[in-house]
């Protein structure tokens, strides 16, 4: 096999399960084995050390996990890797395990595909400097294809530790030092605080952080782990997902809801009254939070937000830079912003992946729940509402993503010959400006519309995803309608699917 194929940007992704109409398994006990030598050796080279290192591997609750951590401890251990097997875990956990005093572990290992179906599986890796990165996902891969490992008479060094606990006691002393109540111990006493898990490794929050810190959680949803995710995608991004969080709290009448996805580094919220704070609200919101005191730090976000929230950001006394889409893409251009010695605070994607400076510049959805969680205690004991924060917030009277799939194998280089056009014929477009700043794709403003629309490549899949926002009603639709003429004379694009109904 291919091992180049695993490769999905900073981690490792794949097909663990065959399944009808499915793809062949290509996460196998030797290609598993294989990566987990090849990630020990790779940290070998950079430790600098020939004596044993030590690595924690968790995972979420997916029916693959278990073998691949498993296959994967093989691996390890036949390159003399002392291997801690912390079970269920999330992957802000594992990074923590590096760092942790009493831990600190050489490498960290979390098996999960995060939000995909339940037949697939991955791996994300993690060293004290944080995530790998793509080259070194790479290498690892080209090392697990092309080098000699000898398997046989494996000797498992392993033993099980319950670190999610550690972690979770950890979140919630940080929630207790942020709103330092009366009551200490119980900052959350008398708010009804509801969890939707969706089934994956999320459900610890509730015993483990919520119902310590005195909060009621009555009304939580999908908290047990299932790696069949019966109920809906454990993912803030879904629509039914969301919906979910969305019902239960009204239905319970909590005060606050949280959604996490499947492997928790990445988050959303619910207010009392139903309304969702994630993606432009979500980043408004920790933006407001954050800016206080640091008036002209930088808030790094991805490509798609919108215009409206680079106002909210500008009011704040922030600077608003949108980069490229992949939570390695923002952190890295907040972590290389900082080391220029431009203060930046944050690096969060719409799709809940929140980074922040103060913590190691991790996503980690429950680091970002916890820090809402202290506003929202401190603005009741204050009389104020968490909401308020956002006022001002411009948001889009319509937004809409249509996916265009490229049927040409070429279809990257395919892609940027699309762009390529699409930034000349912006020049030639009389109600077409492009956006001066940017960082993907092809931004650009279209006043007639009050609206704008991106054209970008998809990270990872032959299709060009199409953001379009407008301020005014069919505004999208008007939008689509003049580009439309500029796609059709691409017959390698298919755009049956642009229709606003």
């Amino acid at each position: 096999m291919d091992y180049s194929k695993l490769q999905n940007g900073s981690d490792i992704r794949g097909t663990a399960i065959k399944i009808d109409g499915g793809k062949e398994v290509n996460l196998t006990r030797e290609s598993v084995r294989r990566i987990g030598a090849a990630f020990a050796e790779w940290l070998y080279l950079r430790i600098g050390t020939c004596g044993p290192i030590r690595v924690s591997i968790g995972r979420d609750p997916r029916l693959s996990g278990e073998d691949i951590a498993g296959w994967l401890t093989e691996g390890l251990c036949a390159m003399n890797v002392s291997v801690t097997d912390f079970g269920l875990a999330s992957t802000p956990a594992m990074f923590m395990s590096t760092v942790t005093p009493g831990y600190m572990f050489d490498g960290a290992v979390m098996v999960t595909a995060s939000h995909l179906p339940y037949e697939r599986n991955g791996l994300k890796f993690f060293t004290r400097g944080g995530g790998l990165e793509k080259s070194d996902i790479a290498s690892i891969l080209d090392t697990a294809q092309n080098a000699d490992f000898i398997f046989d008479n494996v000797k498992i060094i392993s033993e099980r530790v319950d670190f999610l606990s550690v972690y979770a006691e950890s979140t919630a002393d940080m929630i207790r030092r942020g709103v330092n109540a009366e009551d200490y111990m119980h900052p959350l006493k008398g708010l009804k605080t509801i969890v939707d898990a969706g089934n994956g490794a999320g459900g610890f929050f509730v015993e483990k952080v919520l119902k310590p810190l005195g909060a009621d959680t009555e009304g939580s949803i999908f908290l047990e782990p299932d790696g069949l995710f019966p109920n809906h995608a454990p993912n803030p991004e879904d629509a039914r997902a969301m919906a979910a969080i969305s019902d239960a709290v009204v239905k319970s009448g909590a005060d606050f809801g949280i959604i996490f996805d499947t492997d928790v580094d990445r988050a959303a919220a619910v207010t009392s009254d139903g309304r969702e704070i994630n993606r432009n609200r979500l980043i408004a919101l920790m933006s407001a939070i954050l800016l206080r005191g640091h008036e002209g730090s930088a808030i790094v976000t991805d490509s798609i937000t919108s215009t409206g929230l680079t106002e909210f950001i500008r009011s704040h006394g922030g600077v608003h830079r949108r980069f490229k889409r992949g939570y390695r893409n923002v952190i890295n251009e907040a972590v290389r912003l900082n080391n220029e010695g431009v203060e930046c605070l944050m690096a969060i994607e719409t799709s809940g992946h929140c980074a922040l400076k103060e913590n190691y510049f991790l996503d980690d959805g429950a680091y970002l729940i916890a820090k809402l969680l202290i506003e929202l205690a401190t603005a009741k004991r204050e009389g104020r509402r968490l909401e308020e924060l956002t006022a001002g917030l411009c948001e889009p009277l319509e937004a809409r993503e249509f996916r265009i799939p490229i049927s040409r194998t070429d279809y990257a280089e395919y892609g940027a010959s699309v762009l390529k056009a699409l930034d000349a014929y912006c020049g030639e477009h009389d109600g077409f400006s492009k956006e001066p700043e940017n960082f993907e794709g092809v931004r650009v403003n279209v006043p007639r519309f009050e609206g704008w629309f991106l054209l970008r490549m998809s990270l990872h899949d032959p299709l060009m995803p199409l953001n379009i926002e407008s301020n005014v009603p069919r505004g999208v639709e008007g939008i689509a309608g003049e580009l439309l003429p500029f796609l059709m004379r691409f017959d390698g694009l298919d755009i049956s699917g642009m229709t606003c109904s």
